[in-house]
């Protein structure tokens, strides 16, 4: 990977390794999102992807996943701009917004344990869809 990519390309020039290298496993794009009809606004849930492994942030089959939940969103450069549920701390975002990443970020801090250490993943607050109730509204959280 080339030094301090993150500062020095823009999304779109990133290669693959690059591009999977910024994510920093914070899980919150894997959590459940309910759309109001009639606003548009977005509401994010606790719930989260079966396939996401809750501890580490991670997609537990990433490779396969598409396989296993056919709408999961394959994130892009062009993609990025346009998905307003991204939080705010998302490394993608934040680059594509040129803001730097936050001091916790593992590319910054050299660990990959500080996002979760300062509460910036949905670790400890999140239940899997496999164990929620059927009625999505029920978890309904805070935006960001």
């Amino acid at each position: 990977m080339r030094d301090r990519f993150w500062e020095r390309y823009p999304l779109r020039q990133l290669n693959r390794a690059e591009w999977e290298a910024l994510c920093d496993g914070c899980g919150k794009c894997c959590l459940h999102k309910l759309e109001d009809e009639e606003n548009g606004r977005i509401y994010r849930t606790n719930v989260a992807c079966r396939l996401l492994n809750r501890e580490t942030g991670r997609c537990s089959d990433y490779r396969n996943r598409r396989a296993f939940v056919p709408d999961c969103v394959q994130l892009r450069p062009e993609l990025v701009g346009q998905l307003d549920w991204l939080p705010g701390t998302c490394a993608y975002r934040r680059v594509d917004e040129g803001r730097p990443l936050p001091a916790w970020h593992y590319l910054i801090s050299g660990d990959r344990e500080a996002v979760h250490e300062v509460g910036a993943s949905v670790r400890g607050w999140t239940i899997s869809e496999v164990d929620a109730s059927a009625d999505l509204e029920n978890h309904i959280i805070d935006p960001d």
